[in-house]
């Protein structure tokens, strides 16, 4: 009796699983060329030490920084809310043109604004180099590094792969601060400038050429092996107006908006905070904070992939509400105590870095998720700008930070309690339009194995 299925054979002088596994090493590829390029841009989370320095200069009134104290957060501040702000453009290139395009921008975007805050000490000129032109370089090298990553392995290694990618923007402090340092001692806050600008420029770059997306019709190797027999479900694929009328998105967002906004206070100021207790080496709190800024990104990824990204958040932001509480009672002279707190906020930071990526994909798709992310991410370009802002402010009329801490960790409680409530919407098709939705299952049917019952088993 004749088979009723249709096989198309394509020649070749290579076996099909030798050309199989190429392809899956790609994947790999692509994720270390990201994970390379967050390590440069990681050059955020030094901010304590440039803007130490810029203090120091401001209290001596020795003419170079003649800055308001009350404004010396405010390029970090800028900055952050440059970086969300590209993220958002920056997801749609990615997503429409290619990852490599949106690298090269952020290299070339960085590189200038480090080299304008080279050439002048006026706030206005680190506004506009460190805050605008080095955030939106930021926004797109950040954007074009995760997405064609995770595009390249199967939904249970989502939150690994995305950890790992993510994992060197956090830990770039541990080299860039200690460079930092003796850069500065050596040669002046611009010089050092000038050289991180031209380097992180070229480096960039160069590992911008190593990011590609997967082939149309390419399927992950655990859905390329799946029982031919079991008709799957066609992929969720929210658009950003679908995403944008789901209650789940603004839960995400709000998370998002606590989880970064509270944590950024101390990144941006623990240098300063350990200036009293360990001087000059100041640097390896931030060193060490960025250490576990790292790890918290791949622990949460791969715990997450287990246990789920909402029972995650519920831990990791209970955790950090503790610990930033902790801070009422630690004083700064207390190093030991002082360095554990902040590798411990690191670590809880960084969990939110890895988490709301993986659940965007999870809840919306990856179609779209370039742009998905982007409008997620503005929650920390908006918590980064905000929380940063409000708390310098409050130093410059308290004189502490006691009321900022407390602040954030009564947000803190209430992110966490809001996950107990947060999930992806109701249907894989819940919020897309028809039109969408035929389109997807059509795009979806095309890149399975030719059968004469496919308007059966995919339509």
């Amino acid at each position: 009796m004749a088979d009723n299925k249709t096989t198309l054979f394509i020649p070749t002088n290579q076996p099909m699983e030798s050309g199989m596994d190429k392809i899956r090493n790609r994947g790999w590829n692509v994720t270390l060329a990201g994970l390379g390029i967050n390590l440069a841009l990681g050059i955020l989370y030094t901010w304590s030490i440039f803007k130490q320095a810029i203090k120091e200069s401001v209290i001596a009134k020795d003419g170079v920084f003649n800055w308001d104290i009350a404004s010396l957060n405010d390029p970090y501040a800028v900055c952050c809310l440059m970086f969300t702000v590209a993220m958002v453009f920056a997801g749609r290139i990615q997503d429409k043109l290619s990852p490599r395009l949106t690298a090269v921008i952020g290299g070339i975007l960085t590189g200038a604004g480090l080299i304008v805050i080279s050439q002048s000490n006026a706030l206005s000129a680190w506004i506009l180099g460190f805050g605008v032109l080095t955030g939106l370089g930021l926004g797109f090298g950040y954007a074009s590094a995760t997405p064609p990553a995770i595009k390249w392995f199967p939904a249970s290694k989502t939150g690994m792969i995305a950890g790992i990618v993510v994992a060197g923007f956090g830990l770039a402090s541990v080299y860039i601060a200690p460079l930092a340092n003796f850069l500065i001692a050596k040669f002046g806050l611009s010089q050092a400038m000038l050289i991180f600008g031209v380097a992180f420029m070229a480096v960039v770059c160069t590992l911008a050429m190593f990011l590609v997306n997967p082939p149309e019709g390419y399927l992950p190797a655990s859905a390329a092996t799946a029982k031919k027999s079991a008709a799957p479900a066609p992929p969720i694929n929210y658009t950003p107006m679908d995403m944008l009328k789901t209650g789940a998105f603004y839960k995400l967002w709000f998370m998002y908006f606590i989880g970064a906004g509270a944590a950024l206070i101390i990144i941006g100021g623990v240098a300063g905070m350990a200036k009293n207790s360990m001087g000059d080496l100041a640097w390896i709190v931030v060193a060490l904070m960025a250490v576990g800024n790292a790890g918290g990104r791949i622990v949460a990824g791969i715990v997450s992939d287990k246990i789920g990204r909402t029972k995650t958040l519920l831990i990791m932001m209970s955790l950090q509400a503790a610990v930033i509480f902790s801070l009422l009672f630690i004083g700064e002279s207390e190093a030991v105590l002082l360095a554990a707190a902040a590798t411990m906020i690191g670590f809880n930071y960084g969990t939110n870095l890895s988490l709301f990526p993986s659940a965007t994909k999870d809840y919306f798709g990856l179609k779209n998720f370039g742009m998905n992310y982007g409008l997620v991410f503005s929650a920390w370009g908006i918590g980064g700008f905000v929380f940063p802002r409000v708390s310098q402010m409050i130093v410059a009329s308290t004189g502490n930070q006691h009321t900022a801490y407390l602040l954030c960790s009564i947000l803190l409680v209430a992110g966490a309690l809001m996950s107990l409530t947060t999930k992806a919407p109701e249907t894989s098709t819940q919020g897309q339009s028809a039109w969408n939705e035929f389109k997807d299952r059509m795009a979806f049917a095309k890149a399975q194995p030719v059968d004469i019952d496919l308007g059966a088993r995919y339509l």
